[in-house]
């Protein structure tokens, strides 16, 4: 489970978030939507512990991770993927190295689990090819496996398809969806898309005002 209390985020001292306050159980999808601007990747940044917090607590599967301004887990230890927008995959290592990247398992293990999650992702085979080989959808679905590779707690997703076409951003929602399902995976992901929303998450929370209101 993730716990949010009570949460205010600044901004060079200008409240941004205020009174942050959910729960997320296990395997459940959460959607942030709103407005480009109105604070939702700045959820995500928070509870990643990219930036600080004012007030308030997160809590991740029993472990405090920040309280009162402060973080008590570093965001390298917070066991948390993250799917950006631009997929952030290294351009110069291979499907199989970009996947690979955060293992520390041994290098038969880490073919085992690669060619898993390759097949998991439906991209079996594509082990030796490059980024820039792979189209923008099959590229986020490597990003999403990378990100499962360390078996995250949570999976942060910020605006992850919306770079894509209309004709595979449906597709790529649904197999997403399907794949953290399978996990069992928390997750929360930020769109300014309703149809996408309604689509992707079991429950959705719009950011306006700098509030967070549950519909």
């Amino acid at each position: 489970m993730l716990t949010i209390k009570d949460i205010n985020i600044e901004y060079n001292n200008k409240l941004i978030l205020e009174k942050i306050d959910f729960e997320l159980k296990s395997g459940e999808i959460l959607a942030l939507l709103g407005s480009s601007g109105c604070g939702k990747s700045s959820i995500l940044k928070f509870i990643a512990g990219l930036i600080e917090i004012k007030s308030g607590e997160i809590i991740l599967k029993d472990r405090l991770l920040s309280t009162n301004g402060k973080h008590i887990i570093t965001p390298e230890n917070r066991k948390i993927g993250m799917v950006f927008q631009d997929y952030s995959l290294f351009p110069n290592m291979t499907i199989f190295k970009n996947i690979a990247f955060g293992m520390n398992l041994k290098k038969k293990e880490k073919i085992e689990e690669v060619a898993e999650l390759l097949s998991l992702i439906d991209l079996s085979g594509f082990e030796k090819r490059y980024p820039h080989e792979l189209s923008g959808g099959e590229q986020q679905r490597v990003a999403l496996a990378r990100s499962l590779a360390i078996n995250p707690d949570l999976m942060l997703l910020d605006e992850p398809f919306s770079s894509l076409d209309k004709n595979h951003r449906f597709e790529l929602v649904t197999s997403v969806r399907k794949i953290l399902k399978e996990f069992g995976t928390m997750a929360i992901f930020v769109t300014h898309d309703e149809n996408e929303a309604v689509s992707f998450a079991d429950k959705i929370a719009r950011v306006e005002n700098k509030i967070l209101t549950f519909e």
